[in-house]
């Protein structure tokens, strides 16, 4: 259940003529009171026999009564306004129930505590099933203002309650961090035209993918330009550009005018001092970075976000996984058609995992945002989609660590995020994993060399061995340690330095880890001709022994 609290001027003349109208999209049906200060304020979509306009009048007029005796004394805001909206997948809810929940949140705020005959004035509409309005104003009968300090979270605090005694979808406590969530009105036009997302969320997505593509303040906004967007500079007198709008071209108003949403409304670190924040960690560094696949060069950077955010530092930790949220909105730009949407959607349920109150140190995803960039800009040709597998491997566990680092900071809403993240990037990865593996463990060698292979596990790593040779990818494994072998590689010291690279303990398939390992140290460590020759004359074939009883030292 979502309340979110509106405070004005004046009146609540517009306020009541709104929520008894027909609403922006005719949204409104049926609209009525189902309770009020006194349970005998005009109803006036319960009265048949009189004009609905003088009833909002007097329906107005009665709730504006304790302010209007104040005359000039009155404070500057005297309108009070909260929507409570239950879920949609939440039963239907009686009039008689939104009339409790209404009391008991107008009693959170400090609006009109229970008992208390002189409280503020109030009434809660109901025009759908799903929601209710409670307007009030914020002078009390006794011409006092009311003690609604912290009234939000209070509010929100009731709202939790109110959720476990009516059965309805529960949601996790936030810590205001969240991006602002799309208004009715927005939501209500985006249906009318046939979207499936609102302005907000689509500019949102533009700008983030912008940012994440982007090496310098100049370019991001060449990019933005480039997806379509009017893009609106916000300049002081002197020149200089402290801020940015967007609109979608073709999103006007009433009056056909763009609508215009600056960055810092579509979420706090889409402003333009947080942005450019970003960006100057994001500058290459002045040393030439040595060529390399860039999808090999971001797998090994995802792969040790789960260090970083074991360390103990708090500022790291949440610079990577803004660079994850980074990599994952850049990602469907590059995948094949087929996984785009579902990437997407892991791209914009993660992007609430990429914000906190713990302040990023960008500087230290470096390496992970030039590699997603050079993706990006020049994609290396999918092939059989191993450079994608790979990196969606690595990105599973990094975000699995990132549930478990939210969870321990008790960042409830961020949790939740990266939870539905894994169910989102897990269906990608087995539609593009599941392929690329099949056609390796065609090509598996033959018994005598998987036989030599399976010898060195049990050797090198006991505890692992057996769930690594029953597991399907094992036939995988092998053949990418065959065809390393051919590249003049020795299989035996290849499969060491996967081992070594991270524990395999938090693996959910070993051999699948280890295939992408050892394919990606495969490329990017090609030997010499001296080198292969010598590793040729230094790979003997060996029997198949049973594994070895003894206790070894885990290779890490």
């Amino acid at each position: 259940m979502i309340p979110k609290i509106i405070t004005g001027k004046g009146s609540t003349r517009r306020l009541i003529a709104y929520l008894f109208g027909k609403g922006t999209a005719n949204e409104h049906i049926d609209p009525h009171l189902v309770a009020s200060w006194n349970a005998f304020a005009p109803d006036p979509g319960r009265s048949p026999h009189r004009d609905p306009k003088e009833v909002e009048k007097q329906l107005h007029t009665q709730l504006d009564q304790p302010v209007a005796m104040l005359g000039r004394r009155a404070p500057k805001t005297t309108v009070w306004h909260c929507p409570v909206r239950a879920a949609r997948e939440d039963p239907i809810l009686s009039d008689a129930q939104w009339a409790e929940i209404a009391r008991r949140i107008v009693a959170a705020a400090g609006i009109a505590p229970a008992g208390d005959t002189d409280a503020c004035r109030w009434v809660a509409v109901r025009h759908a099933d799903d929601h209710i309005h409670i307007a009030a104003t914020l002078v009390r009968q006794d011409g006092r203002r009311p003690r609604r300090d912290h009234d939000i979270r209070a509010v929100q605090r009731e709202a939790r309650k109110i959720e476990i005694d009516y059965g309805l979808r529960r949601l996790k406590p936030g810590d205001g961090t969240a991006a602002k969530r799309p208004t009715s009105k927005e939501v209500f036009k985006a249906k009318r035209l046939g979207e499936d997302a609102t302005s907000r969320e689509i500019l949102r997505l533009r700008v983030r993918r912008a940012m994440a593509a982007a090496s310098t303040e100049t370019e991001f906004f060449a990019l933005l330009d480039a997806t379509g967007l009017n893009v609106r500079p916000k300049t002081e007198p002197s020149g200089d550009v402290i801020g940015y709008s967007v609109s979608l071209p073709g999103d006007v108003n009433k009056q056909k005018e763009p609508i215009w949403y600056a960055g810092s409304t579509l979420a706090g670190n889409l402003s333009l001092p947080k942005i450019r924040k970003r960006l100057a960690a994001t500058t290459p560094e002045p040393v030439p970075v040595r060529p390399g696949n860039p999808w090999h060069q971001a797998t090994a950077a995802t792969e040790r976000i789960p260090h970083h955010l074991g360390n103990g530092n708090d500022e790291v930790g949440q610079g990577q996984l803004d660079a994850l949220g980074g990599a994952l909105d850049l990602l469907p730009l590059t995948a094949p058609a087929a996984v785009r949407a579902e990437l997407e959607r892991a791209a914009i349920a993660f992007e609430r995992a990429t914000r906190s109150r713990i302040a990023a140190d960008h500087d230290s995803a470096r390496a992970l945002r030039r590699s997603v960039r050079a993706i990006w800009k020049d994609p290396v040709p999918h092939g059989d989609g191993a450079g994608l597998a790979m990196l969606l491997d690595v990105a599973l566990t990094a975000v699995a660590y990132a549930m478990h680092w939210h969870r321990t900071r008790q960042h409830a809403q961020q949790q939740a995020a990266a939870e539905q993240t894994l169910i989102h990037l897990q269906a990608v990865y087995a539609q593009i994993a599941e392929p690329v593996l099949v056609g390796l463990a065609s090509r598996a060698p033959g018994l005598q060399t998987k036989r030599r292979y399976a010898y060195h596990l049990q050797q090198a790593l006991p505890e692992h061995a057996e769930r690594i040779l029953n597991d399907p990818a094992w036939d995988a494994l092998s053949t990418v340690l065959a065809e390393a072998e051919a590249a003049g590689h020795n299989a035996s010291t290849l499969l060491d330095r996967a081992l070594s690279q991270r524990t395999l303990d938090d693996a959910r398939s070993p051999a699948r880890a280890l295939t992408w390992r050892v394919r990606r140290l495969g490329e990017r460590h090609a030997p010499g001709p001296r080198a292969q020759a010598a590793n040729a004359r230094h790979v003997p074939e060996r029997p198949a022994v049973r594994p070895s009883q003894e206790h070894q030292a885990r290779r890490r």
